[in-house]
């Protein structure tokens, strides 16, 4: 007997054991001690709640997860994430209006650190400097190169950090350009950062924020094309993305292909 953990949707973190199942309900033959459904976008949240009458036929059920506004804990390598990703601490300090991350979190928390080279920290900048000097060298401990997906404060980025980062060179490190106050932060991490690694890379990346209420595409696509201006390959993040009208998900498909968003700002010279 075991614990099954059932996941509405597939994606690149999602862990791949036996034990971890995909959007289906229960096979004849299964019968797990216990089930827990994780879900980490609100969207997925009608399926999860199918998945959960179908597996409570043979076992006890249990929705969680970041999309339920469940308080995160300790970070269990592989239990819900792929091994590689890893978590080294929750929540965040600040309070920006259209993130839920406070709000379920709270301040930040440091969690202890395991092993792995993608760090999905909400903030690991806002973290104590011991904690983010051990995070470091655990990444330069690790086989394949970090990855910083969960991304980095431009304006929380010092001198001591960008030495950290040329000590492990990323393979890609992400920022953010949510709103207008991030933009001149954005363009002095970028001054900082392109004295070490190159634009042309791509290891430098920006989440830019697009679709919320007051948007328009003309301005959306400018904010991407000032985030490469201040050093970083935008990716467009949709606001509400199942709640946006069919042009702005087309819209925010374009600002996240890469080799779309390379060939936009080849002809943009």
């Amino acid at each position: 007997m075991s614990t099954y953990r059932v996941f509405p949707r597939l994606t690149r973190a999602t862990p791949d054991d036996g034990c971890a199942i995909v959007n289906r309900g229960p096979y004849l033959y299964e019968r797990p001690e216990r089930v827990e459904i994780s879900v980490a976008f609100t969207w997925d949240l009608p399926r999860a709640e199918q998945l959960a009458k179908l597996w409570s036929m043979v076992a006890p059920v249990e929705i969680g997860g970041p999309a339920t506004g469940q308080r995160g804990e300790e970070f269990v390598p592989g239990r819900y994430l792929r091994d590689g990703y890893v978590i080294t601490s929750r929540g965040c300090p600040n309070r920006c209006w259209f993130c839920q991350v406070w709000r379920r979190d709270g301040n930040v928390r440091e969690l202890a650190i395991a092993d792995g080279w993608n760090v999905l920290d909400d903030n690991l900048l806002a973290c104590s400097e011991p904690h983010i000097r051990a995070v470091f060298a655990m990444l330069g401990r690790q086989c394949r190169r970090a990855v910083f997906s969960g991304g980095l404060e431009a304006a929380r980025l010092q001198d001591w950090h960008v030495d950290l980062l040329t000590e492990i060179r990323p393979e890609q490190m992400f920022f953010a350009y949510d709103t207008p106050d991030d933009y001149e932060p954005l363009r002095e991490a970028g001054r900082m950062l392109l004295q070490v690694f190159s634009q042309v890379s791509h290891a430098l990346r920006c989440y830019v924020l697009i679709g919320y209420p007051g948007d328009t595409f003309d301005a959306a696509e400018s904010r991407c094309r000032a985030a490469w201006e201040a050093g970083f390959f935008p990716m467009a993040m949709l606001y509400n993305a199942y709640e946006r009208a069919v042009e702005w998900r087309r819209f925010q498909r374009t600002w996240a292909n890469p080799r779309i968003v390379a060939q936009q700002l080849k002809e943009q010279g």
